[in-house]
């Protein structure tokens, strides 16, 4: 999606974690702070941003909307038709923010769907003989334990050194004391 790169995405996919937990879009918007709150006053009726929910996604959503605006993009049309209704800047960012906050539930239940629905394990291009789909995965001749123990090495016996003048130097084992 435009405006969403690799570290945007990694964000999303962490902080959501399974989307389906969010039974509509509108739930999402609350959840990432992006559902308009009433700031209305007297005749004046307005709409404002909320200031709770979860900062990091509203960050990436706020990220995905400025990156969309320079360009001749679908986010910059719907920013264009909310200022020629009379909204001003922040009102029609604040309906951008909502809007690609829509667009990106969509497009995670849409992959949600997808990978479980149509493959085995839960998982994308998998096959009945892939190890994601198997209790038993298959490993290659690399990832295999050696056969049967170690074997062992006679230590090497060296003269020890004598501490004092005169007395016989016996032999010690490499390593004891």
């Amino acid at each position: 999606m435009h405006g969403i790169g690799p570290s945007g995405a990694a964000r999303l996919l962490v902080e959501v974690g399974g989307i389906t937990r969010f039974p509509n879009r509108a739930h999402f918007a609350s959840w990432n702070g992006t559902a308009p709150i009433d700031a209305s006053s007297g005749d004046q009726v307005r709409h404002r941003l909320s200031r709770a929910g979860n900062r990091q996604i509203n960050r990436v959503l706020h990220i995905m909307a400025t990156v969309q605006l320079p360009n001749p993009t679908g986010g910059r049309a719907y920013f264009d038709r909310k200022k020629a209704t009379g909204k001003t800047s922040m009102e029609a960012m604040r309906a951008l923010k909502r809007r690609l906050s829509d667009i990106v539930y969509r497009r995670m239940i849409d992959d949600a769907t997808a990978a479980t629905a149509a493959d085995p394990g839960g998982h994308r291009r998998t096959t009945t003989d892939s190890s994601v789909t198997s209790s038993h995965p298959q490993a290659s001749s690399s990832e295999k334990s050696l056969p049967g123990p170690a074997e062992t090495q006679n230590r090497t016996l060296l003269p020890a050194v004598s501490r004092h003048r005169g007395e016989p130097n016996e032999c010690v084992a490499v390593g004891e004391p």
